[in-house]
């Protein structure tokens, strides 16, 4: 699936919701799927920085394409860095840094979140590119 089909799968997911408390309870069970971090990787230099929360977040490339881990110590943002992963987790770098992101506003989650969390939000797309950025030089 495209970065594209797979944020509209998202919109879709959200829509199905009347409000936000319904959608926060759903961002927390998608953390509950999350792919996790191997624990050697949760480490101080794959801290995301700007986070209220605790998030590492670990990238490795395999045939062309970025597969992402991550964990977090508060269940709402391992829901939120679910949601990043899910759309990002093996695509190809330029795909990635090239991405739109708009879903985000389509779902409202940015204008639904505390100010600290928000910027927590951009701190975890930032460091998603800057990953897929880096693939991206080396190739």
């Amino acid at each position: 699936m495209t970065i594209q089909e797979i944020q509209e799968e998202i919109i879709d997911d959200f829509s199905m919701f009347d409000d936000w408390m319904q959608r926060y309870e759903f961002i927390i069970e998608l953390g509950k799927s999350l792919p996790l971090i191997d624990e050697k990787y949760q480490v101080a230099e794959n801290l995301i920085k700007g986070c209220q929360s605790q998030v590492w977040l670990h990238a490795e490339e395999k045939d062309g394409r970025i597969f992402f881990t991550a964990n977090s110590d508060a269940i709402l943002t391992k829901g939120i860095i679910a949601i990043l992963i899910r759309v990002f987790s093996g695509q190809k770098a330029i795909e990635i840094v090239n991405a739109d992101m708009s879903f985000i506003d389509e779902i409202g989650l940015k204008e639904h979140l505390s100010p600290t969390r928000a910027n927590g939000l951009v701190s975890m797309i930032k460091q998603i590119k800057m990953y897929a950025l880096a693939f991206q030089a080396k190739q």
